[in-house]
């Protein structure tokens, strides 16, 4: 059992409660106009175009495929910015057991472990493995997914994840097509199956003036939730698009303001949401 892991993060104060380690799993079933790290979002098909574009000699290809050595790699990312996929040649085939022996050694230090993306979820059978070491080693579990996955038929999955952090990228279908490409009924499902069970730990929107309605969608998501705050104190981040790794077609959204971002926290505010950040 292996899954395709772009990086792991030792420390993050947010990706969750407490400080904790971030595993980032390559791949992804959306594909969201404003999305800030493309390059996570397929698998490598050893096209070669990163190995002309790498000037210190991290890359070769050997027999078809791309290898990369990371002693050599001078951190330039030349190579992602010129993969035509949405790929990176930097990912590594982990088992559960190989990414669990490299968290273990911050667990002096860690509350917990975060699962994210990509969209992680493509990796399910890995991340319920993952999960039963890192609990047995005492720390919490995080999945940090865009819900384009049912949760409703992972009991296993579910019964080792303390918490999900949820995308609600678009509201209304329609709008969430234009922004990702798909329809949206198994995120809403998904956001009310996991609220139901208290597994939903946070709520987040990015708000991309011009692309969607943010207004309509955290107003909407806020009704839809508020029934299951009296549950589980759920919360709500806000995000602030920026251009900064966005595809170079999609970088020339506006950057929201704060007195647009503190409008959208008054709306949420006033369905009980008392949990929210503005980042």
């Amino acid at each position: 059992m292996q899954a395709v892991v772009n990086k792991i993060i030792p420390f993050s104060a947010v990706d969750g409660p407490g400080n904790r380690s971030v595993v980032f799993l390559q791949g992804c079933n959306l594909d969201c106009k404003y999305c800030h790290n493309p390059e996570t979002r397929a698998v490598c098909i050893h096209c070669g175009n990163c190995v002309k574009a790498c000037q210190s000699g991290a890359l070769k290809t050997e027999q078809g495929k791309v290898f990369y050595d990371e002693e050599k790699c001078i951190r330039c990312d030349a190579c992602i910015r010129v993969c035509p996929h949405d790929s990176t040649p930097k990912t590594k085939v982990m088992s559960p057991l190989e990414v669990f022996h490299l968290i273990q050694k911050q667990i002096p230090f860690i509350s917990g472990i975060t699962v994210s993306g990509g969209e992680c979820t493509l990796y399910q059978a890995f991340i319920e493995e993952l999960f039963i070491l890192c609990q047995s080693a005492g720390l919490t579990t995080m999945i940090d997914s865009n819900g384009m996955f049912d949760f409703s038929g992972s009991g296993e999955l579910l019964k080792v994840t303390d918490g999900v952090m949820l995308d609600i990228k678009a509201f209304d279908e329609k709008q969430h097509i234009e922004v990702t490409g798909a329809e949206n009924k198994q995120i809403l499902h998904n956001a009310v199956l996991l609220a139901e069970c208290g597994k939903l730990y946070e709520v987040r929107t990015v708000v991309v003036p011009g692309l969607f309605d943010a207004k309509e969608t955290i107003q909407r998501t806020g009704k839809l939730l508020k029934p299951y705050l009296t549950l589980k104190d759920i919360r709500y981040k806000i995000i602030a698009y920026r251009p900064m790794g966005v595809r170079k077609a999609y970088a020339h959204y506006e950057v929201p303001d704060q007195k647009y971002l503190k409008s959208l926290e008054l709306l949420l505010r006033e369905e009980g949401f008392q949990n929210i950040i503005i980042i």
